[in-house]
């Protein structure tokens, strides 16, 4: 059975019949039926019962009217309140908007607003570079979307695409103090979202580009990083593709091989599997073969119309292989997924090389399970935060973002996104290096830290800051 999660939780107050034994029977039942009980509390006896709390994590929907239906038939027990908790997160919203400063007195009023502010005003249009010194600009970033490419959901529109964008902007406040503002746009062509986003880049400091279907948000994103003089990141590529530099760096370790020696096969040929590849050649990975649905892209096949594709095809690689999946994966190093579910057998795996690397990141399912390929691959890792090893952006895009803004940066290239899978895998230190933690968790106060530094040197010493 799948393993409950907090994203399935229920909030239930109960009230239990006194001397009927109904606590004990109702925690029964709830197991019985695969939830999982993960705190209770009691308040004082209502005078007709002793009313509790619960909290239940569960599968999926289908499975939190399965409990909820199972507490309600308890004996013993009377059912009152339900909420599905991931809703009640998300109730008005999931951020807002602060003052930084206080507004008490006439004299606070005409410094903050007319006629102080106009003085400001004039010696930013004498100097625009003064915006980052004097205003949000500095520490503000863009969440940009159109809606078509949300969570694995597809193209279910701007509104839709709200909550995504809103728990965006909450990560990069909590992780990088950097704020941010969800910008879900209705377009209907690549000029109209360019368009948008280069009207609207004068009041931030970078621009985060997030579930745009692939192939517009290549174009999107090269256009708008040679029309602007902020970072534009495309996180679905870019983030994705620092933290599996990351993860396989601290991998190639675990299994004793030198990363540039890795044979890669990266199935997918998307956004994420274009910016892996080109991640790991940056990094020095010279054998990688990107995959679609037809097979290994090489030179001459047919179905390369899009321009990824056919980069994949002439700039990776290089011994130019051809074949299904199954075929490149014989002797291969690692495997990346970024594609769909069951792609990959058990049987691919032990065709690979002697203790392959496996990071299956199909979400919500992966391309192989990691217990059907237990005692053949040597390390795994998903996108799932109930395995071990999550390939998990919020360990990029918070510290990649800090350090950009904080060296002011115009740019983001290939040597910061390297620099920054660097820092995320020095988090894991030797000692707790093992096939079972190539990355260090998310909630590690490290990582932000060392990931701004490290961008932050790598954008001075690229030369791509306003300093």
């Amino acid at each position: 059975m799948p393993t409950p999660l907090a994203a399935y939780s229920l909030s239930l107050r109960i009230e239990l019949v006194p001397e009927t034994g109904g606590l004990a029977r109702v925690i029964t039942a709830i197991e019985a039926v695969g939830g999982s009980v993960e705190s209770l509390q009691t308040r004082p006896d209502s005078g007709t019962g002793v009313p509790v709390d619960l909290v239940v994590h569960c599968t999926d929907e289908q499975h939190m009217d399965v409990v909820t239906s199972v507490v309600a038939v308890t004996d013993g027990v009377r059912l009152g309140e339900v909420a599905d908790r991931t809703f009640a997160m998300h109730a008005g919203g999931k951020v807002e908007l602060r003052s930084k400063v206080r507004v008490t007195s006439s004299d606070d009023l005409a410094m903050a607003y007319t006629p102080g502010v106009a003085r400001v005003c004039l010696a930013i249009a004498k100097d625009p570079g003064r915006a980052f010194d004097l205003t949000i600009k500095a520490n503000a970033v863009a969440v940009v979307t159109d809606g078509t490419a949300v969570l694995g959901l597809g193209d279910i529109g701007p509104e839709a695409a709200l909550p995504v964008m809103e728990g965006k902007a909450l990560l990069f406040k909590e992780f990088a103090d950097i704020d941010a503002f969800p910008m879900c746009l209705r377009v209907s062509s690549t000029d109209e979202l360019v368009e948008a986003v280069q009207r609207l880049a004068p009041t931030f400091g970078g621009i985060n580009l997030e579930d745009i279907a692939a192939p517009r948000c290549f174009e999107v994103e090269a256009r708008l990083r040679e029309l602007l003089d902020v970072p534009v990141f495309h996180d679905d590529q870019h983030g994705t593709a620092i933290v599996t530099l990351a993860a396989l760096r601290n991998a190639a370790t675990v299994v004793g091989r030198p990363l540039e020696d890795l044979r890669v096969v990266v199935a997918g040929a998307g956004a994420a599997g274009m910016a892996i590849t080109k991640t790991l050649k940056a990094a020095g990975v010279a054998d990688v073969v990107a995959c679609d649905r037809r097979g290994a892209l090489v030179t001459g096949r047919a179905g390369l119309e899009a321009p990824s594709k056919l980069w994949l095809a002439e700039q990776a690689n290089p011994r130019q292989v051809s074949g299904s999946l199954a075929e490149v994966m014989v002797g291969a190093d690692v495997f990346i997924g970024v594609s769909g579910p069951g792609l990959v057998t058990a049987g691919d795996v032990a065709a690979m090389a002697p203790r392959p690397i496996v990071f299956a990141m199909a979400n919500p399912d992966p391309e192989v399970r990691p217990e059907d390929i237990e005692g053949i691959a040597a390390v795994v890792a998903t996108g799932r935060s109930d395995f071990p090893n999550q390939i998990n952006n919020v360990l990029a895009f918070p510290g990649v973002f800090r350090g950009a803004l904080d060296a002011q940066a115009t740019t983001i290239t290939d040597g910061m996104e390297v620099a920054a899978a660097e820092a995320i895998a020095s988090c894991v230190s030797e000692e707790e290096l093992t096939r079972g933690v190539i990355v260090p968790s998310v909630f590690d106060p490290r990582v932000v830290v060392r990931v701004a530094k490290a961008v932050a040197a790598a954008a001075e010493s690229g030369g791509v800051t306003r300093r």
